[in-house]
């Protein structure tokens, strides 16, 4: 396998705003840290690995300097620090071997470059990040993560940390982003291709009036939704084009979705 889900970025005005409004709902939240370099600071929840990074700016001046082309800076200039659900990281063991296949796809690849960050109790952390694209594709691609820790060494670091924490709505997972597209078929191929990823069945989603064509990916599908009329997807295609614009859980103890800082979290 050469990937799994890592997390999914929800770019927000205040991430301590956006932090308070999950423990709301009952979801455990934590506050992250500082990327000292970009600008950036976040709040994180954990379904196991799989989490979701409410990220704002807390420096403009330093949130603006010139991103790599790909990176997260570069989406989040483009498009103007808008909130709401950004892009979806993918966590690998071997960024060098997934950066050569990656270019023998013919995708423009930037990466790895080794990264860190202090957490708020002093301690670092280290992982690596790999950004690709093509320039033709208005969508962009999920970006790829490579932490120092192995996998089993991180979530108990995450639950002594107490980062990973029981939520009070029950024992959920993260089971799929939903990302508004236009033509679905076109770009699954293309995705399926790039990442290794099996296709799974097309769905009618009615709530959404939109049909889904889904990855299969350990930690959280990827789900590309293509409207089937007038509603919400085809609402966020008009307002923000093709992004990601809804979480989807399982195991919840209440089925509802509800809208968190410009984007939709669904129990289901």
């Amino acid at each position: 396998m050469h990937f799994q889900f890592d997390h999914l970025v929800h770019f927000v005005d205040s991430p301590e705003e956006a932090r308070e409004a999950l423990k709301e709902l009952g979801l455990h939240a934590v506050d992250g840290g500082k990327h000292d370099n970009g600008g950036t600071y976040n709040a994180l929840s954990y379904f196991d690995l799989s989490y979701i990074e409410l990220i704002g700016v807390f420096d403009k001046h330093l949130a603006d300097q010139p991103a790599e082309k790909y990176s997260l800076g570069y989406t989040f200039q483009k498009d103007n620090y808008a909130s709401g659900l950004s892009r979806i990281a993918l966590r690998s063991r071997n960024l060098e071997k997934e950066a050569e296949r990656l270019k023998s796809l013919g995708l423009e690849v930037i990466g790895p470059v080794p990264l860190g960050r202090k957490r708020p109790d002093g301690s670092m952390i280290s992982w690596k990040l790999l950004f690709a694209g093509d320039p033709e594709e208005e969508l962009a691609l999920p970006f790829f993560i490579e932490w120092e820790e192995a996998d089993e060494e991180r979530r108990q670091g995450l639950k002594e940390q107490r980062t990973i924490a029981a939520h009070k709505r029950g024992a959920l997972s993260l089971a799929s982003v939903g990302i508004a597209l236009k033509d679905a078929k076109s770009v699954i191929e293309k995705w399926a291709a790039y990442l290794s990823l099996e296709q799974g069945e097309s769905f009618t989603d009615e709530a959404l009036c939109a049909t889904g064509h889904r990855l299969k990916l350990e930690g959280g599908d990827i789900i590309f939704y293509e409207p089937d009329g007038e509603g919400i997807v085809s609402d966020t295609l008009k307002r923000r084009g093709e992004k990601p614009f809804i979480v989807n859980f399982s195991g919840g103890n209440i089925q509802e979705q509800i809208e968190v800082k410009n984007a939709l979290y669904r129990f289901i």
